[in-house]
């Protein structure tokens, strides 16, 4: 088994199409330009901290020539998929773990020559550093990765667990809350039973830590002593849901922008249950303030209705959204966020319908898809080319009415956007 970690993700999206940025610190920023979500090396090493809100860090930044960037979300997904890509091609299984991890079931004659081979590869096909860890289980092979990434100096980005000739010094070396699944309080709680290390939990009393952690303390313990019982999940689990919301980039009081704003959520939503096959039979809308902000007025309140049929149609779904917007909109507060949630979803082959259900409008569903490839083609999904009307007219997401999320720092959309491609000069 394999952990492969992109390292600091979004950082390396932004520099493998901005070399100037190889060797300077470098961090990305949350919605709305708020806290720093991801940091190079080098801006680790200056002692900015993961989390930070932006405004703390100015001194630092300006001191220290630190290069700023706002969240290119769709970039980093291109980019994600991409590195997959390269993974599937090595491995007899795969789980995608999260946007930049991903654990492999690899061949028994896989080295970790072949690791490094794998790493190069990558490396030169997307510009995407990564850490490969190689384990009997997923446990092990997380904490091989730890050690990788780590030691980056030492082993090159690759260690392979499963053949190291003193894997318990390893372990001996690992805090309990350093291992995969073992939070802060299964680590308070291993604690109490006088287990701090990775070794001492694989050396532990299995009826004990049963006793103590249930099932899952007792499948880590396996784990940890090379007996597989994580299997990996090659298949996604069914969507349950769809929520589309963002934090404005400055405070909204009036209906008629949130509206606009919630339209554009519902859009996005309807895209995604359309994109996967799925019907919504459920819509819930939800209108908030900002609550660090006491010493204005607080409201927050959601609400939701049944669908009179499942739908992925947008006009459908914006229609209902904005009705149920007006029933929780109340003038007199600034808002900080609204949002929607498609829940309840059915697959739209599976679905059958009721003996009083009407004919869905074929004409509506199909200008929905013809503008979902059309905006596919032509740009990025986040800021499509083709739009209704009730979502506003200005489409450039980099400011203009105030229920636009802040990206000041925004990169180029480098390999989504026909307009936005890399160029290069000849000399």
């Amino acid at each position: 088994m394999a952990l492969v970690d992109c390292n600091n993700f979004f950082c390396s999206c932004e520099r493998a199409f901005n070399p100037a940025l190889m060797g300077k610190p470098v961090v990305v920023l949350s919605n709305n330009d708020g806290c720093i979500i991801s940091r190079s090396e080098e801006a680790k090493a200056i002692g900015i901290p993961m989390g930070a809100p932006l405004h703390e860090q100015q001194e630092v930044i300006s001191k220290h020539g630190v290069q700023v960037f706002s969240s290119n979300y769709t970039l980093y997904g291109d980019m994600s998929a991409r590195v997959m890509s390269i993974l599937r091609e090595e491995a007899l299984a795969m789980e995608v773990y999260s946007i930049d991890e991903a654990f492999l079931q690899l061949p028994r004659n896989f080295s970790e020559e072949h690791a490094r081979v794998l790493r190069a590869k990558i490396i030169q096909w997307t510009g995407i550093p990564v850490c490969i860890g190689i384990g009997s289980t997923k446990l092990l092979a997380k904490l091989a990765n730890r050690h990788a990434k780590k030691n980056k100096t030492l082993t090159g980005g690759v260690f392979d667990l499963a053949n190291y000739w003193d894997p318990e010094g390893i372990m001996a070396e690992t805090p309990t809350d350093g291992l995969w699944g073992v939070g802060k309080n299964l680590a308070v709680r291993l604690k109490g039973m006088g287990v701090k290390t990775a070794l001492e939990f694989k050396q532990a009393d299995p009826a004990s830590i049963r006793k103590s952690m249930g099932v899952i303390g007792e499948r880590l313990l396996r784990e940890l002593n090379g007996i597989s019982c994580l299997e990996l999940e090659e298949m996604p689990p069914d969507r349950k849901g769809v929520m589309a919301s963002r934090s404005f980039g400055s405070a909204v009081e009036t209906l008629e922008e949130l509206e606009e704003a919630l339209a554009n959520h519902v859009a996005r939503a309807s895209e995604k249950v359309r994109r996967f096959g799925l019907l919504a039979t459920r819509m819930e809308v939800f209108l908030q303030t900002n609550r660090f902000k006491k010493e204005e007025p607080q409201y927050s309140r959601g609400i939701g209705i049944t669908l009179d049929r499942p739908t992925h149609a947008s006009a459908e779904l914006m229609t209902a959204a904005r009705a149920l917007l007006k029933r929780i909109y109340r003038p007199g507060y600034r808002y900080k966020k609204t949002g929607v949630q498609l829940v309840n979803l059915v697959d739209e082959d599976a679905y059958q319908p009721s003996l009083f259900d009407f004919d869905q409008p074929k004409a509506r569903i199909d200008v929905d898809k013809i503008v979902d490839e059309l905006n596919h083609r032509l740009g990025d999904p986040k800021n499509p080319v083709i739009t209704r009307a009730s979502q506003g007219t200005d489409r450039s997401g980099r400011g203009g009415k105030g229920w636009k999320m802040k990206a000041e720092r925004h990169s180029p959309h480098y390999t989504t956007n026909w307009r936005e491609l890399p160029v290069a000069k000849a000399g």
